[in-house]
């Protein structure tokens, strides 16, 4: 009489419960990455960004003293600059979150 598929000491039934868990707990830290905000700034703060580990932004501040008519390049500069900062840190902040979950493995289309 067979018990099922053994793979290292763990039968069928066990390995799909502990998937499960592990689905589940990459469920939880999507949704806890999805609603933590990181920030970053530009220009000694003339612009501030803030995202969500989803890489939603979330807020753009932007400090009227940086708006010169005569040097817009260097207001969209700082805005790039800000929004590429804010979007890394949110990447990182998910990543590290969910590879508390998965171990470092990594797992396409998690975000």
């Amino acid at each position: 009489m067979s018990k099922g598929f053994n793979m290292g000491g763990m039968n069928r039934n066990q390995m799909m419960a502990q998937a499960r868990k592990m689905q589940e707990q990459l469920l939880a830290a999507q949704q806890k990455a999805a609603e933590t905000e990181v920030s970053a700034s530009a220009g000694g703060g003339a612009v501030k960004v803030t995202a969500t580990g989803d890489l939603r932004l979330t807020s753009l501040t932007i400090d009227p003293g940086a708006v010169d008519p005569e040097d817009v390049e260097m207001l969209q500069d700082m805005i790039l600059a800000a929004v590429n900062d804010v979007l890394d840190s949110a990447e990182q902040m998910a990543s590290q979150q969910l590879g508390a979950v998965t171990g470092g493995m990594s797992i396409p289309g998690l975000f």
